[in-house]
C-alpha cells in the first residue's frame, strides 16, 4: 500500500493558529465585557422599537433627523413617565399591602393552617427552612453586612445600566443610519444592493419582533389587570405588570407568570383561582395561536424547534436578557443563511452546464 506524505506550509500552520487565538482573545474580551455587551444589545433593540416613529415624524414635516429622534426620544420618555406618575403609587400601595398580610400567611403555614398549612402538615417545609438556615452556620448570620453591600452595588449598577442604555439609544437613533451608510460604503459596489437588501430584512426581522414583542407584553399585562379586577385578587394592578414583564420572556415568561398569579388567586379564593387558571390556559392559547402570528406577521419567520433552541442557548449565555435577543438574533441568521442559499443557487444557475442545488 502506497504511502502518502501530508506537508503543510508554514504560512498555513501560522495562519490556523492565528485564526485559534484570535478565537480565544474574542471569547475572553466577551466574558470581560459581558455587562456592556449586554447594554449594548438592549440599547439596539430600543433604538429598533423607536426608529419606525422617527421615520414617521421625517414622513409627517419634520425634516431633521435630529429633531425626529428628540421628539420621538422625549415624548417616549414622557410616556413612561406618565405610566410611571399614574402607577407607581397604586403599585407600591399594593406591595405595602401585600408585605402587611405576609406574617399572616407565615404565620398559617408555620402552624399547619389555613391554604398554604398543607406546606407544613405534609412536608415539613418549616423545618426544613430551618435546618437550611442553621446549615448557613455563623456565616449566615455574619453575611447580613455582605448581603447588604451587594443590594447596594446591585442597585448602583442599575442605575449606571438605566442612564447608560438611554444615552447609548439616543445615540444610535441620531448616528445610527450614517453608521450603516458607511458601512454599505466598504463594501465593492456591485455587492451594495445584495447585502442593503439583507440589512433591511434584518431590520426588519429585529424591529417586528422588538415592536411585537412589547406589544403582545402590553396587551397580556392590561388584559390579566383587568380580569383580576373584576374576580377580586388582590394587588391586581402588581400581579398585571408582574405578567406583562414575565410575558417579554419567549416561551416561559407566560408559563411562569400564570403559576405565579393563579398562586396568588388561590390563596384569596378557591374560586378566584379557579377563574383565573382558566382565563390563563385560554388566554395563551389565543396568544399563541392569533395574537403572534397578526403581530409578528411575516417578519419573524422560525420553526417552534429554532425557537426553543435559540431561547434555550441565549439563556444559558446571558441570562433573562440572552432569552430576550435570542429570537431576533436566531431571525438575523437565518436572514444571512437564506441569501446565502439564494446567492449561491443564482452562481450556480449562472455556469453553463451546471444544474443548481436542491433547496
Amino acid at each position: 500500500m502506497e504511502e502518502r506524505l501530508v506537508r503543510f506550509r508554514p504560512r498555513a500552520i501560522v495562519a490556523v493558529l492565528g485564526i485559534i487565538l484570535a478565537a480565544v482573545v474574542l471569547i475572553q474580551v466577551i466574558q470581560v465585557a459581558r455587562d456592556v455587551l449586554i447594554w449594548i444589545l438592549v440599547a439596539v433593540f430600543l433604538a429598533v422599537a423607536l426608529n419606525p416613529a422617527v421615520e414617521w415624524l421625517q414622513a409627517h414635516g419634520v425634516a431633521r433627523r435630529g429633531l425626529a429622534v428628540l421628539i420621538a426620544y422625549f415624548g417616549a420618555l414622557a410616556a413612561i413617565a406618565a405610566l410611571g406618575a399614574t402607577f407607581v403609587p397604586i403599585l407600591i400601595e399594593q406591595v405595602n399591602n401585600f408585605l402587611d398580610t405576609l406574617p399572616t400567611y407565615v404565620e398559617d403555614l408555620t402552624s399547619g393552617h389555613g391554604r398554604l398549612g398543607f406546606l407544613e402538615r405534609e412536608y415539613q417545609i418549616t423545618a426544613r427552612v430551618r435546618e437550611a438556615v442553621e446549615a448557613g452556620g455563623a456565616g449566615g448570620a455574619l453575611g447580613i453586612s455582605g448581603t447588604a453591600l451587594a443590594i447596594t452595588k446591585s442597585v448602583i449598577s442599575a442605575v449606571i445600566a438605566v442612564v447608560t442604555i438611554a444615552f447609548l439609544t439616543l445615540f444610535m437613533l441620531l448616528e445610527g443610519p450614517a453608521w450603516v451608510e458607511r458601512f454599505y460604503t466598504l463594501l465593492p459596489e456591485g455587492s451594495q444592493p445584495r447585502w442593503r437588501a439583507v440589512g433591511h430584512d434584518i431590520y426588519r426581522t429585529i424591529g417586528g419582533y422588538v415592536t411585537g414583542n412589547l406589544t403582545i407584553s402590553l396587551i397580556a399585562g392590561v388584559v390579566s389587570t383587568l380580569v383580576l379586577l373584576l374576580v377580586g385578587v388582590p394587588f391586581a394592578i402588581a400581579l398585571g405588570l408582574l405578567v406583562a414583564i414575565l410575558d417579554l420572556i419567549p416561551l416561559a415568561g407566560a408559563t411562569i407568570a400564570a403559576i405565579l398569579v393563579t398562586t396568588v388567586a388561590f390563596l384569596d379564593s378557591t374560586t378566584a383561582g379557579i377563574v383565573i387558571l382558566v382565563f390563563f390556559v385560554i388566554y395563551q392559547q389565543l396568544e399563541n395561536h392569533v395574537l403572534q402570528p397578526v403581530v409578528y406577521g411575516r417578519t419573524v419567520q422560525l420553526s417552534p424547534l429554532a425557537v426553543l433552541v435559540a431561547v434555550l442557548i441565549g439563556a444559558e449565555l446571558a441570562g433573562v436578557v440572552g432569552a430576550l435577543a435570542a429570537i431576533p438574533v436566531a431571525g438575523t441568521i437565518q436572514v444571512l443563511l437564506v441569501d446565502h442559499l439564494r446567492h449561491r443557487r443564482e452562481r450556480l444557475v449562472e455556469r453553463p452546464g451546471v444544474a443548481p442545488a436542491e433547496p
